[in-house]
Protein backbone atom coordinates (compact mmCIF):
# COMPACT_ATOMS: atom_id res chain seq x y z
CA UNK A 1 0.00 0.00 0.00
CA UNK A 2 0.96 2.86 -0.53
CA UNK A 3 1.39 5.46 2.35
CA UNK A 4 2.16 9.03 1.28
CA UNK A 5 -1.19 11.10 1.22
CA UNK A 6 -1.28 14.91 -0.75
CA UNK A 7 -2.93 16.72 2.05
CA UNK A 8 -3.06 20.34 0.92
CA UNK A 9 -4.71 21.95 3.90
CA UNK A 10 -2.44 24.20 6.32
CA UNK A 11 -2.20 23.63 9.58
CA UNK A 12 -2.68 25.43 13.06
CA UNK A 13 0.09 25.19 15.77
CA UNK A 14 -1.01 24.76 19.23
CA UNK A 15 1.10 24.18 22.64
CA UNK A 16 2.32 20.43 23.08
CA UNK A 17 1.33 20.96 26.58
CA UNK A 18 -2.42 21.84 25.56
CA UNK A 19 -2.88 19.57 23.58
CA UNK A 20 -2.10 16.81 25.67
CA UNK A 21 -4.20 17.99 28.33
CA UNK A 22 -7.27 17.18 25.75
CA UNK A 23 -8.72 13.78 24.56
CA UNK A 24 -8.62 12.53 21.28
CA UNK A 25 -12.06 11.27 20.62
CA UNK A 26 -13.45 8.46 18.52
CA UNK A 27 -17.31 8.30 17.53
CA UNK A 28 -17.48 4.51 15.72
CA UNK A 29 -21.40 4.41 13.98
CA UNK A 30 -22.12 0.42 12.86
CA UNK A 31 -25.02 0.38 10.54
CA UNK A 32 -28.62 -1.71 10.71
CA UNK A 33 -27.38 -3.55 13.51
CA UNK A 34 -29.63 -4.68 16.46
CA UNK A 35 -29.43 -4.22 20.34
CA UNK A 36 -27.85 -7.81 20.58
CA UNK A 37 -25.58 -8.03 17.91
CA UNK A 38 -22.34 -7.76 19.58
CA UNK A 39 -20.99 -9.87 22.00
CA UNK A 40 -21.10 -7.93 25.05
CA UNK A 41 -25.10 -7.34 24.57
CA UNK A 42 -25.63 -10.85 23.79
CA UNK A 43 -24.26 -12.27 21.01
CA UNK A 44 -22.77 -14.94 19.61
CA UNK A 45 -20.79 -13.30 17.09
CA UNK A 46 -17.18 -12.92 17.88
CA UNK A 47 -16.53 -9.22 18.96
CA UNK A 48 -13.50 -9.76 21.30
CA UNK A 49 -12.35 -5.93 20.48
CA UNK A 50 -15.50 -4.17 21.54
CA UNK A 51 -15.89 -6.66 24.06
CA UNK A 52 -12.39 -5.41 25.43
CA UNK A 53 -13.53 -1.80 25.40
CA UNK A 54 -16.25 -2.88 27.36
CA UNK A 55 -14.92 -4.48 30.08
CA UNK A 56 -11.97 -1.24 30.25
CA UNK A 57 -15.25 1.38 29.79
CA UNK A 58 -18.53 1.51 30.10
CA UNK A 59 -22.19 -0.20 28.65
CA UNK A 60 -24.94 1.99 27.93
CA UNK A 61 -28.14 0.03 28.23
CA UNK A 62 -30.89 2.69 27.36
CA UNK A 63 -29.02 4.59 24.81
CA UNK A 64 -31.16 5.67 21.15
CA UNK A 65 -30.84 6.56 18.08
CA UNK A 66 -33.47 7.98 15.57
CA UNK A 67 -34.40 4.48 14.07
CA UNK A 68 -32.87 5.02 10.56
CA UNK A 69 -29.36 5.64 8.53
CA UNK A 70 -30.02 9.66 7.94
CA UNK A 71 -31.24 11.05 10.57
CA UNK A 72 -29.03 9.36 12.98
CA UNK A 73 -26.27 10.72 11.23
CA UNK A 74 -27.45 14.51 11.06
CA UNK A 75 -28.25 14.43 14.71
CA UNK A 76 -24.89 12.72 15.88
CA UNK A 77 -22.77 14.69 14.07
CA UNK A 78 -24.52 17.97 15.23
CA UNK A 79 -26.01 17.48 18.47
CA UNK A 80 -29.44 18.63 17.29
CA UNK A 81 -32.54 17.01 16.45
CA UNK A 82 -32.69 15.54 12.92
CA UNK A 83 -35.68 17.51 11.75
CA UNK A 84 -33.66 20.90 12.76
CA UNK A 85 -30.46 20.13 11.11
CA UNK A 86 -33.98 19.42 7.68
CA UNK A 87 -33.30 15.86 7.54
CA UNK A 88 -36.30 14.43 8.87
CA UNK A 89 -36.60 11.64 6.77
CA UNK A 90 -33.92 10.60 4.12
CA UNK A 91 -31.69 12.52 2.02
CA UNK A 92 -32.94 10.86 -1.11
CA UNK A 93 -36.80 11.99 -0.51
CA UNK A 94 -37.61 15.53 -0.33
CA UNK A 95 -41.33 16.01 1.45
CA UNK A 96 -41.71 19.49 2.18
CA UNK A 97 -41.39 21.40 5.18
CA UNK A 98 -38.20 22.65 7.21
CA UNK A 99 -37.95 19.55 8.26
CA UNK A 100 -37.78 17.14 5.38
CA UNK A 101 -35.46 19.15 3.20
CA UNK A 102 -32.97 16.67 2.98
CA UNK A 103 -29.68 17.93 3.13
CA UNK A 104 -28.14 19.60 6.18
CA UNK A 105 -29.67 23.46 6.79
CA UNK A 106 -27.13 26.19 7.70
CA UNK A 107 -28.33 26.72 11.01
CA UNK A 108 -26.87 23.19 11.94
CA UNK A 109 -22.73 22.72 12.93
CA UNK A 110 -20.94 19.42 12.89
CA UNK A 111 -18.64 18.20 15.86
CA UNK A 112 -15.72 18.73 13.38
CA UNK A 113 -16.77 22.52 12.84
CA UNK A 114 -17.13 22.66 16.84
CA UNK A 115 -14.30 21.47 17.47
CA UNK A 116 -11.60 22.80 15.20
CA UNK A 117 -11.10 26.34 16.48
CA UNK A 118 -10.57 24.56 19.99
CA UNK A 119 -7.25 22.87 17.77
CA UNK A 120 -8.72 19.48 16.75
CA UNK A 121 -7.99 18.10 13.91
CA UNK A 122 -10.78 16.13 12.44
CA UNK A 123 -10.98 13.48 9.84
CA UNK A 124 -13.97 11.15 8.78
CA UNK A 125 -14.39 7.77 7.05
CA UNK A 126 -16.91 5.23 6.17
CA UNK A 127 -20.36 6.45 5.50
CA UNK A 128 -21.48 10.36 5.08
CA UNK A 129 -25.40 10.08 4.07
CA UNK A 130 -26.31 13.59 5.39
CA UNK A 131 -26.58 15.59 1.79
CA UNK A 132 -28.53 14.37 -1.32
CA UNK A 133 -26.52 11.82 -3.67
CA UNK A 134 -25.26 13.26 -7.05
CA UNK A 135 -27.25 13.75 -9.66
CA UNK A 136 -24.32 14.72 -11.92
CA UNK A 137 -21.46 12.64 -11.18
CA UNK A 138 -18.87 14.87 -13.06
CA UNK A 139 -20.09 17.84 -11.30
CA UNK A 140 -21.44 16.77 -7.84
CA UNK A 141 -22.87 19.50 -5.10
CA UNK A 142 -20.42 19.66 -2.45
CA UNK A 143 -21.55 22.41 -0.16
CA UNK A 144 -22.09 19.55 2.49
CA UNK A 145 -19.34 17.07 1.70
CA UNK A 146 -17.11 16.59 4.81
CA UNK A 147 -14.07 18.61 3.95
CA UNK A 148 -16.84 21.57 3.37
CA UNK A 149 -17.83 20.35 7.36
CA UNK A 150 -15.20 21.13 8.99
CA UNK A 151 -12.82 18.07 8.30
CA UNK A 152 -9.64 17.76 7.09
CA UNK A 153 -9.66 14.56 5.55
CA UNK A 154 -12.18 12.30 4.35
CA UNK A 155 -12.58 8.86 2.87
CA UNK A 156 -15.58 6.81 2.61
CA UNK A 157 -19.20 7.07 0.34
CA UNK A 158 -21.62 10.02 0.36
CA UNK A 159 -24.37 7.85 -0.36
CA UNK A 160 -25.70 5.29 2.18
CA UNK A 161 -25.90 1.61 0.52
CA UNK A 162 -23.68 0.34 -2.03
CA UNK A 163 -21.64 -3.02 -2.77
CA UNK A 164 -19.08 -3.77 -0.23
CA UNK A 165 -16.44 -4.81 -3.30
CA UNK A 166 -17.64 -1.65 -5.37
CA UNK A 167 -18.96 0.71 -3.48
CA UNK A 168 -20.88 3.58 -5.41
CA UNK A 169 -19.84 7.48 -4.32
CA UNK A 170 -16.45 6.51 -3.03
CA UNK A 171 -14.64 9.35 -2.17
CA UNK A 172 -11.26 10.23 -1.25
CA UNK A 173 -11.35 14.04 0.52
CA UNK A 174 -13.53 15.84 -2.06
CA UNK A 175 -12.84 13.68 -4.95
CA UNK A 176 -14.98 10.47 -6.38
CA UNK A 177 -12.57 7.72 -6.88
CA UNK A 178 -12.59 4.12 -7.83
CA UNK A 179 -11.11 1.03 -5.54
CA UNK A 180 -10.00 -0.11 -8.34
CA UNK A 181 -7.46 2.47 -10.09
CA UNK A 182 -6.32 3.93 -6.39
CA UNK A 183 -2.67 4.83 -6.35
CA UNK A 184 -3.09 5.30 -2.54
CA UNK A 185 -4.72 2.19 -1.65
CA UNK A 186 -4.15 -1.12 -3.16
CA UNK A 187 -5.34 -4.77 -1.85
CA UNK A 188 -5.33 -7.81 -3.58
CA UNK A 189 -9.34 -7.81 -2.76
CA UNK A 190 -10.99 -4.88 -2.26
CA UNK A 191 -13.64 -4.85 0.43
CA UNK A 192 -15.14 -1.94 1.88
CA UNK A 193 -15.31 -2.74 5.46
CA UNK A 194 -11.42 -3.17 5.74
CA UNK A 195 -10.70 -0.01 4.14
CA UNK A 196 -12.54 2.10 6.05
CA UNK A 197 -10.57 0.58 9.13
CA UNK A 198 -7.15 0.38 7.36
CA UNK A 199 -7.82 4.80 6.36
CA UNK A 200 -8.49 5.01 10.49
CA UNK A 201 -5.86 3.82 11.19
CA UNK A 202 -3.62 5.18 8.31
CA UNK A 203 -5.60 8.92 9.85
CA UNK A 204 -3.88 8.50 12.91
CA UNK A 205 -0.88 7.60 12.17
CA UNK A 206 -0.78 10.38 9.40
CA UNK A 207 -2.01 12.73 12.39
CA UNK A 208 0.67 11.47 14.84
CA UNK A 209 3.42 12.70 11.56
CA UNK A 210 1.88 15.57 10.96
CA UNK A 211 -0.08 16.96 13.98
CA UNK A 212 1.25 15.15 16.98
CA UNK A 213 0.60 18.60 18.70
CA UNK A 214 -2.94 18.49 18.62
CA UNK A 215 -5.48 16.06 19.47
CA UNK A 216 -8.03 14.58 17.31
CA UNK A 217 -11.53 14.06 16.53
CA UNK A 218 -12.00 10.83 14.60
CA UNK A 219 -15.71 9.69 13.39
CA UNK A 220 -15.85 6.23 11.82
CA UNK A 221 -18.75 5.44 9.57
CA UNK A 222 -19.14 1.51 8.92
CA UNK A 223 -21.65 0.33 6.44
CA UNK A 224 -21.35 -3.19 8.59
CA UNK A 225 -23.60 -4.73 8.28
CA UNK A 226 -26.33 -2.74 6.22
CA UNK A 227 -27.60 -5.21 3.17
CA UNK A 228 -26.27 -6.49 0.87
CA UNK A 229 -24.91 -9.64 3.17
CA UNK A 230 -21.12 -9.23 1.23
CA UNK A 231 -18.70 -10.53 3.25
CA UNK A 232 -15.26 -12.54 2.66
CA UNK A 233 -15.39 -15.69 2.74
CA UNK A 234 -12.70 -16.71 5.45
CA UNK A 235 -14.51 -14.70 8.02
CA UNK A 236 -17.94 -16.35 6.59
CA UNK A 237 -15.92 -20.07 7.04
CA UNK A 238 -16.17 -19.10 11.02
CA UNK A 239 -19.86 -19.41 11.21
CA UNK A 240 -20.62 -22.17 8.59
CA UNK A 241 -23.39 -24.52 10.38
CA UNK A 242 -23.48 -21.91 13.00
CA UNK A 243 -26.87 -20.98 12.42
CA UNK A 244 -28.43 -24.54 10.91
CA UNK A 245 -30.87 -24.55 13.73
CA UNK A 246 -32.48 -21.58 13.34
CA UNK A 247 -33.83 -18.11 14.76
CA UNK A 248 -35.52 -19.78 18.26
CA UNK A 249 -32.11 -21.00 19.71
CA UNK A 250 -30.09 -17.57 18.84
CA UNK A 251 -32.76 -15.55 20.03
CA UNK A 252 -33.03 -17.55 23.28
CA UNK A 253 -29.52 -17.64 23.88
CA UNK A 254 -29.32 -14.26 23.37
CA UNK A 255 -32.06 -13.62 25.74
CA UNK A 256 -30.16 -15.43 28.69
CA UNK A 257 -26.96 -14.10 27.99
CA UNK A 258 -28.19 -10.18 28.29
CA UNK A 259 -29.87 -11.56 31.67
CA UNK A 260 -26.85 -12.43 32.64
CA UNK A 261 -25.06 -9.95 31.80
CA UNK A 262 -27.09 -7.62 33.86
CA UNK A 263 -28.11 -5.76 30.50
CA UNK A 264 -31.88 -6.58 30.60
CA UNK A 265 -34.14 -7.38 34.35
CA UNK A 266 -35.61 -10.61 33.65
CA UNK A 267 -39.47 -10.05 35.01
CA UNK A 268 -39.34 -7.94 31.46
CA UNK A 269 -41.30 -10.53 28.76
CA UNK A 270 -39.73 -11.61 26.20
CA UNK A 271 -41.58 -10.53 23.21
CA UNK A 272 -43.01 -12.58 20.39
CA UNK A 273 -40.92 -14.15 17.52
CA UNK A 274 -40.88 -13.23 14.28
CA UNK A 275 -41.46 -16.30 12.66
CA UNK A 276 -40.68 -20.32 12.80
CA UNK A 277 -37.93 -22.20 11.47
CA UNK A 278 -40.11 -25.17 10.79
CA UNK A 279 -42.25 -22.92 8.29
CA UNK A 280 -38.81 -21.81 6.52
CA UNK A 281 -38.30 -23.49 3.18
CA UNK A 282 -35.12 -22.93 2.03
CA UNK A 283 -33.09 -23.61 5.64
CA UNK A 284 -29.56 -23.13 3.67
CA UNK A 285 -30.48 -20.13 2.56
CA UNK A 286 -31.22 -18.72 5.55
CA UNK A 287 -28.86 -19.53 7.65
CA UNK A 288 -26.06 -18.29 5.20
CA UNK A 289 -27.65 -15.28 5.40
CA UNK A 290 -27.01 -15.33 9.10
CA UNK A 291 -23.57 -16.46 8.41
CA UNK A 292 -22.91 -14.15 6.25
CA UNK A 293 -23.92 -10.96 8.39
CA UNK A 294 -22.18 -12.55 11.45
CA UNK A 295 -18.90 -12.21 9.11
CA UNK A 296 -19.39 -8.85 8.36
CA UNK A 297 -19.66 -8.14 12.33
CA UNK A 298 -16.86 -9.99 12.56
CA UNK A 299 -14.95 -8.15 9.83
CA UNK A 300 -16.08 -4.65 11.29
CA UNK A 301 -14.90 -5.66 14.88
CA UNK A 302 -11.43 -6.96 13.51
CA UNK A 303 -10.97 -3.29 12.54
CA UNK A 304 -11.49 -1.74 15.46
CA UNK A 305 -8.73 -3.91 16.92
CA UNK A 306 -6.55 -2.25 14.43
CA UNK A 307 -7.69 1.30 15.55
CA UNK A 308 -6.99 0.23 18.92
CA UNK A 309 -3.95 -1.07 18.53
CA UNK A 310 -2.62 1.83 16.23
CA UNK A 311 -3.51 4.31 19.38
CA UNK A 312 -1.66 2.33 21.66
CA UNK A 313 1.42 2.10 19.13
CA UNK A 314 1.20 6.04 19.13
CA UNK A 315 1.02 6.05 22.94
CA UNK A 316 -2.96 7.77 22.28
CA UNK A 317 -5.00 5.11 23.62
CA UNK A 318 -4.98 6.45 27.14
CA UNK A 319 -6.42 9.64 26.52
CA UNK A 320 -9.04 8.54 23.78
CA UNK A 321 -12.40 8.29 24.05
CA UNK A 322 -13.48 5.92 22.16
CA UNK A 323 -17.50 5.46 21.62
CA UNK A 324 -19.44 2.65 19.63
CA UNK A 325 -22.72 3.05 18.88
CA UNK A 326 -25.43 1.90 15.99
CA UNK A 327 -27.42 3.82 13.62
CA UNK A 328 -30.99 1.82 13.79
CA UNK A 329 -32.06 -1.42 15.15
CA UNK A 330 -31.90 -4.88 12.61
CA UNK A 331 -33.01 -4.16 9.50
CA UNK A 332 -36.49 -6.24 8.26
CA UNK A 333 -36.19 -4.84 4.83
CA UNK A 334 -36.63 -8.03 2.13
CA UNK A 335 -33.90 -6.58 0.09
CA UNK A 336 -33.50 -9.06 -2.78
CA UNK A 337 -35.55 -11.95 -1.62
CA UNK A 338 -38.86 -11.28 -3.25
CA UNK A 339 -40.32 -15.11 -4.33
CA UNK A 340 -40.74 -13.41 -7.94
CA UNK A 341 -37.01 -12.81 -8.38
CA UNK A 342 -36.21 -16.33 -9.48
CA UNK A 343 -33.01 -17.88 -8.17
CA UNK A 344 -30.43 -17.65 -10.50
CA UNK A 345 -27.21 -19.99 -10.14
CA UNK A 346 -23.92 -18.25 -10.95
CA UNK A 347 -22.43 -18.53 -14.69
CA UNK A 348 -19.60 -20.51 -14.98
CA UNK A 349 -17.67 -17.83 -16.85
CA UNK A 350 -18.23 -13.93 -16.93
CA UNK A 351 -21.29 -13.11 -19.44
CA UNK A 352 -20.84 -9.44 -19.84
CA UNK A 353 -17.48 -7.31 -20.37
CA UNK A 354 -15.49 -6.21 -17.70
CA UNK A 355 -15.46 -2.75 -16.11
CA UNK A 356 -12.60 -0.62 -16.33
CA UNK A 357 -10.29 -0.67 -13.40
CA UNK A 358 -11.01 3.79 -13.60
CA UNK A 359 -14.87 2.72 -13.81
CA UNK A 360 -16.60 5.13 -11.34
CA UNK A 361 -19.90 2.82 -10.18
CA UNK A 362 -22.84 4.90 -10.53
CA UNK A 363 -25.52 2.30 -8.93
CA UNK A 364 -26.38 1.21 -5.56
CA UNK A 365 -27.08 -2.21 -6.51
CA UNK A 366 -24.47 -2.73 -9.32
CA UNK A 367 -25.92 -4.54 -12.66
CA UNK A 368 -22.54 -7.10 -12.88
CA UNK A 369 -19.18 -7.53 -10.82
CA UNK A 370 -16.21 -5.47 -12.14
CA UNK A 371 -14.66 -9.09 -14.01
CA UNK A 372 -18.39 -9.61 -15.62
CA UNK A 373 -20.95 -11.70 -13.27
CA UNK A 374 -24.09 -10.29 -13.37
CA UNK A 375 -25.53 -9.51 -10.37
CA UNK A 376 -28.05 -12.25 -8.59
CA UNK A 377 -31.45 -11.44 -6.38
CA UNK A 378 -33.85 -13.88 -5.54
CA UNK A 379 -35.05 -16.47 -2.84
CA UNK A 380 -32.12 -18.91 -2.39
CA UNK A 381 -29.52 -17.75 -4.22
CA UNK A 382 -26.59 -18.21 -1.52
CA UNK A 383 -25.26 -14.30 -0.24
CA UNK A 384 -22.09 -13.43 0.34
CA UNK A 385 -20.31 -12.49 -3.17
CA UNK A 386 -20.28 -9.69 -5.10
CA UNK A 387 -22.65 -10.83 -7.45
CA UNK A 388 -25.08 -11.16 -4.87
CA UNK A 389 -27.89 -8.10 -2.98
CA UNK A 390 -29.85 -9.22 -0.74
CA UNK A 391 -30.89 -8.38 2.91
CA UNK A 392 -30.82 -10.63 6.02
CA UNK A 393 -34.72 -10.62 6.27
CA UNK A 394 -37.22 -9.96 8.90
CA UNK A 395 -36.65 -12.92 11.07
CA UNK A 396 -33.06 -12.54 11.54
CA UNK A 397 -33.44 -9.13 12.20
CA UNK A 398 -35.83 -10.33 15.16
CA UNK A 399 -32.85 -11.89 16.26
CA UNK A 400 -30.71 -9.22 16.70
CA UNK A 401 -33.20 -6.88 18.10
CA UNK A 402 -33.66 -9.22 21.26
CA UNK A 403 -35.72 -8.80 23.27
CA UNK A 404 -37.74 -6.29 21.87
CA UNK A 405 -40.13 -5.26 19.14
CA UNK A 406 -39.87 -3.95 15.80
CA UNK A 407 -37.37 -2.77 13.86
CA UNK A 408 -35.30 -0.10 11.75
CA UNK A 409 -37.54 2.67 10.50
CA UNK A 410 -39.97 2.03 13.69
CA UNK A 411 -39.75 4.10 17.27
CA UNK A 412 -40.69 1.31 19.67
CA UNK A 413 -37.22 -0.02 21.66
CA UNK A 414 -36.16 -2.55 18.85
CA UNK A 415 -35.79 0.37 16.09
CA UNK A 416 -34.02 2.88 18.13
CA UNK A 417 -32.55 1.01 21.06
CA UNK A 418 -28.21 0.71 20.18
CA UNK A 419 -25.47 -0.21 22.76
CA UNK A 420 -23.10 2.44 23.45
CA UNK A 421 -19.40 1.18 24.68
CA UNK A 422 -17.91 4.29 26.20
CA UNK A 423 -13.77 3.96 27.29
CA UNK A 424 -11.51 6.29 28.38
CA UNK A 425 -8.54 5.07 30.50
CA UNK A 426 -7.76 9.13 31.71
CA UNK A 427 -11.69 10.02 32.46
CA UNK A 428 -13.83 7.28 32.90
CA UNK A 429 -12.67 5.21 36.37
CA UNK A 430 -15.36 2.43 36.08
CA UNK A 431 -14.27 -0.56 34.63
CA UNK A 432 -16.62 -2.68 33.04
CA UNK A 433 -19.60 -1.10 34.92
CA UNK A 434 -23.11 -0.44 32.93
CA UNK A 435 -25.28 2.63 32.82
CA UNK A 436 -28.83 3.03 32.66
CA UNK A 437 -29.59 6.40 32.37
CA UNK A 438 -31.46 7.17 29.08
CA UNK A 439 -29.01 8.90 26.24
CA UNK A 440 -29.38 9.97 22.92
CA UNK A 441 -27.29 10.62 19.80
CA UNK A 442 -27.86 14.48 20.80
CA UNK A 443 -25.75 13.66 23.84
CA UNK A 444 -22.28 13.03 21.57
CA UNK A 445 -22.16 16.92 20.25
CA UNK A 446 -22.20 18.02 24.37
CA UNK A 447 -19.92 15.69 25.20
CA UNK A 448 -17.17 16.41 22.18
CA UNK A 449 -17.55 20.17 23.44
CA UNK A 450 -17.64 19.78 26.72
CA UNK A 451 -14.05 17.18 26.75
CA UNK A 452 -12.91 19.38 24.41
CA UNK A 453 -13.05 22.69 26.04
CA UNK A 454 -14.61 23.98 22.83
CA UNK A 455 -17.10 27.01 22.35
CA UNK A 456 -20.32 25.81 20.43
CA UNK A 457 -21.14 28.37 17.72
CA UNK A 458 -24.07 30.60 18.26
CA UNK A 459 -23.74 31.71 14.37
CA UNK A 460 -21.34 30.37 11.41
CA UNK A 461 -21.23 32.66 7.81
CA UNK A 462 -23.96 34.76 9.27
CA UNK A 463 -26.42 32.58 9.81
CA UNK A 464 -27.84 31.90 13.68
CA UNK A 465 -26.79 28.04 14.57
CA UNK A 466 -29.65 26.08 16.32
CA UNK A 467 -28.49 25.44 20.40
CA UNK A 468 -27.30 22.29 21.30
CA UNK A 469 -30.46 19.95 22.48
CA UNK A 470 -28.49 17.19 24.47
CA UNK A 471 -26.26 17.09 27.46
CA UNK A 472 -22.87 16.00 28.34
CA UNK A 473 -22.26 12.34 29.14
CA UNK A 474 -19.26 13.39 31.34
CA UNK A 475 -21.43 13.30 34.66
CA UNK A 476 -22.18 9.18 33.40
CA UNK A 477 -18.47 8.63 33.09
CA UNK A 478 -17.97 9.16 36.56
CA UNK A 479 -21.32 7.94 37.88
CA UNK A 480 -23.34 10.47 38.31
CA UNK A 481 -26.68 11.29 37.12
CA UNK A 482 -27.24 13.05 33.50
CA UNK A 483 -28.22 16.46 34.48
CA UNK A 484 -31.41 15.81 31.68
CA UNK A 485 -34.28 18.39 32.17
CA UNK A 486 -37.16 17.43 29.25
CA UNK A 487 -38.09 14.06 27.48
CA UNK A 488 -36.41 12.75 24.35
CA UNK A 489 -38.19 12.99 21.75
CA UNK A 490 -38.47 10.84 17.87
CA UNK A 491 -40.36 11.14 14.77
CA UNK A 492 -39.45 9.05 11.87
CA UNK A 493 -42.53 8.79 8.97
CA UNK A 494 -44.99 9.28 11.48
CA UNK A 495 -43.71 6.62 14.02
CA UNK A 496 -43.33 9.27 17.03
CA UNK A 497 -42.43 9.04 20.73
CA UNK A 498 -41.26 10.36 23.62
CA UNK A 499 -39.11 8.69 26.58
CA UNK A 500 -39.86 11.16 29.94
CA UNK A 501 -37.91 9.04 33.07
CA UNK A 502 -39.64 5.71 33.06
CA UNK A 503 -42.25 6.70 30.71
CA UNK A 504 -42.59 5.93 27.12
CA UNK A 505 -45.20 7.44 24.53
CA UNK A 506 -45.56 5.92 21.34
CA UNK A 507 -47.39 5.04 17.99
CA UNK A 508 -46.87 3.11 14.83
CA UNK A 509 -47.13 5.49 11.74
CA UNK A 510 -49.25 7.99 11.19
CA UNK A 511 -52.42 6.56 11.61
CA UNK A 512 -51.22 4.43 14.67
CA UNK A 513 -52.93 5.31 18.35
CA UNK A 514 -50.53 6.78 21.23
CA UNK A 515 -49.29 3.82 23.37
CA UNK A 516 -47.95 4.45 26.79
CA UNK A 517 -45.08 2.01 28.77
CA UNK A 518 -43.65 2.07 32.16
CA UNK A 519 -40.34 1.36 30.80
CA UNK A 520 -38.90 0.25 34.15
CA UNK A 521 -41.13 -2.36 34.76
CA UNK A 522 -41.67 -3.48 31.12
CA UNK A 523 -38.93 -1.96 28.75
CA UNK A 524 -40.06 -4.82 25.93
CA UNK A 525 -43.66 -2.66 25.71
CA UNK A 526 -45.95 -5.69 26.46
CA UNK A 527 -48.50 -3.30 28.74
CA UNK A 528 -49.99 -0.76 26.96
CA UNK A 529 -51.02 1.50 30.22
CA UNK A 530 -52.53 4.14 27.94
CA UNK A 531 -55.98 3.50 29.08
CA UNK A 532 -55.15 3.30 32.74
CA UNK A 533 -52.83 6.45 32.93
CA UNK A 534 -54.61 9.02 30.98
CA UNK A 535 -53.53 11.87 32.95
CA UNK A 536 -49.22 10.68 31.63
CA UNK A 537 -50.87 9.96 28.73
CA UNK A 538 -52.30 13.64 28.03
CA UNK A 539 -49.28 14.44 29.31
CA UNK A 540 -46.71 13.17 27.34
CA UNK A 541 -48.48 13.94 24.23
CA UNK A 542 -48.83 17.53 24.79
CA UNK A 543 -44.80 17.52 25.64
CA UNK A 544 -44.60 15.75 22.04
CA UNK A 545 -46.54 18.33 20.19
CA UNK A 546 -45.19 21.14 21.48
CA UNK A 547 -41.28 19.78 20.44
CA UNK A 548 -42.67 18.60 17.00
CA UNK A 549 -43.85 21.75 16.31
CA UNK A 550 -40.95 23.52 17.46
CA UNK A 551 -38.51 21.25 16.10
CA UNK A 552 -40.22 21.08 12.33
CA UNK A 553 -41.13 16.87 13.44
CA UNK A 554 -44.17 17.74 11.83
CA UNK A 555 -46.75 14.54 11.91
CA UNK A 556 -46.73 12.40 8.48
CA UNK A 557 -48.12 13.25 6.27
CA UNK A 558 -47.42 17.00 6.43
CA UNK A 559 -50.41 19.19 7.14
CA UNK A 560 -50.10 22.84 6.77
CA UNK A 561 -51.08 23.62 10.42
CA UNK A 562 -48.03 22.39 11.43
CA UNK A 563 -45.90 23.40 8.89
CA UNK A 564 -46.89 27.31 9.54
CA UNK A 565 -46.21 26.74 13.66
CA UNK A 566 -43.85 28.20 15.60
CA UNK A 567 -40.24 26.95 14.67
CA UNK A 568 -36.50 26.83 16.97
CA UNK A 569 -35.06 27.27 13.25
CA UNK A 570 -33.44 30.57 13.81
CA UNK A 571 -33.37 33.19 11.39
CA UNK A 572 -30.35 34.89 9.70
CA UNK A 573 -27.74 36.60 12.16
CA UNK A 574 -29.30 40.07 13.46
CA UNK A 575 -33.04 39.39 11.83
CA UNK A 576 -35.63 38.78 14.19
CA UNK A 577 -36.37 34.89 15.19
CA UNK A 578 -39.54 33.68 13.31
Amino acid sequence: MVLFWGLGFGFWSFPAAAASAKPNLIYILADDMGFSDIGCYGSEIATPNLDALAAGGLRFTQFYNTARCCPTRASLLTGLYPHQTSIGHMVDSKKGGPGYQNDLNKHCVTIAQALRPAGYRTYAVGKWHVTPRATDPQNPAKHNWPLQRGFDRFYGTIHGAGSFFDPNTLTRDNQFISPHADPEYRTAEYYYTDAISDHAVRFIREHARQSADQPFFLYVAFTAAHWPMHAKEKDIAKYKGRYDAGYEPIRAARWAKAKQLGLVDPKWALTPASGAWTDVKDKAFEARCMEVYAAMVDCMDQGIGRIVAELKARGQFENTLICYLQDNGGCAEGMGRGAQRPATPRAAQPTLPPLAKDYLQPDMIPKQTRDGYPMRQGYGVLPGGADTYHGYGREWANVSNTPFREYKHWVHEGGISTPLVAHWPKGIPAHGELRSQPGHLIDLMATAVDLAGAKYPADLNGEQITAMQGVSLRAAFEGRPLPRTEPIFFEHEGNRAARDGKWKLVAKGPAGKWELYDLAADRTETRDLAATEPAKLKELIAKWEAWARRAHAIPWPHTPQYGEAPTDAPAKKGKKKQ
